[in-house]
């Protein structure tokens, strides 16, 4: 059942991936023409146009929604099915995971297609550098998890220390970028991101927190309850079943 599931999603992972790589995008040679006219020699933005500055801010949309959300969601799915026992929540919480990844790397390839579209990409700054850097790995990340071995089979350990690797590496580079992402925005625009630097950090932060929870979820529900032990004599005394003190009394 795991098999034809993971075809299918395989197959749907990829034509919502050419249907978005296959959209029409209308005045893209205008914006980028518009976004080079906006710099002057030191290469600092003087002025853009509304519909730069709204395409500007989808990119933006698109990477924080992938990278700072869907992506540290995944995560925290997929740690959640580690930690549980049934087998009916297990397999929810994996098909949770693999969709909210699906939707991670879709929203990352629309952000880098409205990029390569509309902007300047001469990749002569760290966020142009380190996204293209991040799309190749991004992309090898869900043909990995597509193609896991089966339980049981010794390349299996191989292959989840890698996926998992993989994933940290590729959701931190991405947050990392979204924040220099912010940074530049401010450079070119001279518009403040302290709002929506904020607003990340705090998102992250309750995400990180939640993540670190699962781990101590149970111990804590367990702390109310009192171990066995406790409940036990603590002197050395013998403890007699009832009828056998019963007969020793009636015997005296």
């Amino acid at each position: 059942m795991f098999v034809s599931a993971r075809k299918r999603l395989f197959f749907l992972f990829i034509s919502s991936l050419l249907l978005l790589l296959l959209a029409p995008s209308d005045g893209s040679s205008n914006s980028t023409a518009n976004l080079n006219q906006s710099h002057n020699k030191t290469g600092r933005t003087l002025e853009m146009t509304p519909k730069v500055l709204f395409q500007l801010k989808l990119h933006a949309l698109f990477h924080w929604s992938s990278f700072g959300f869907l992506m540290p969601v995944g995560i925290i799915l997929a740690r959640m099915s580690s930690k549980s026992k049934s087998g009916r929540s297990i397999r929810v919480l994996f098909y949770c995971h693999v969709i909210s990844q699906i939707a991670a790397v879709l929203l990352a390839t629309g952000g880098a297609a409205l990029s390569l579209m509309n902007f300047e990409n001469s990749f002569s700054n760290s966020h142009q550098r380190v996204g293209l850097a991040l799309y190749g790995f991004m992309w090898l990340q869900p043909l990995i998890g597509f193609f896991r071995p089966e339980r049981g089979v010794k390349v299996r350990s191989l292959w989840y220390f890698l996926h998992w690797l993989l994933g940290i590496a590729i959701c931190a580079t991405g947050i990392t970028n979204v924040y220099i992402g912010l940074h530049t925005y401010h450079e070119r625009t001279t518009k403040s991101v302290k709002l929506w630097t904020g607003l990340l950090t705090f998102e992250l932060s309750l995400l990180l927190f939640f993540y670190l929870l699962i781990d101590r979820w149970s111990y804590m529900m367990k702390q109310g309850n009192a171990p066995i032990e406790q409940l036990r004599p603590t002197d050395n005394r013998k403890t007699y079943p009832t009828t056998l003190r019963k007969e020793l009394g009636m015997g005296q």
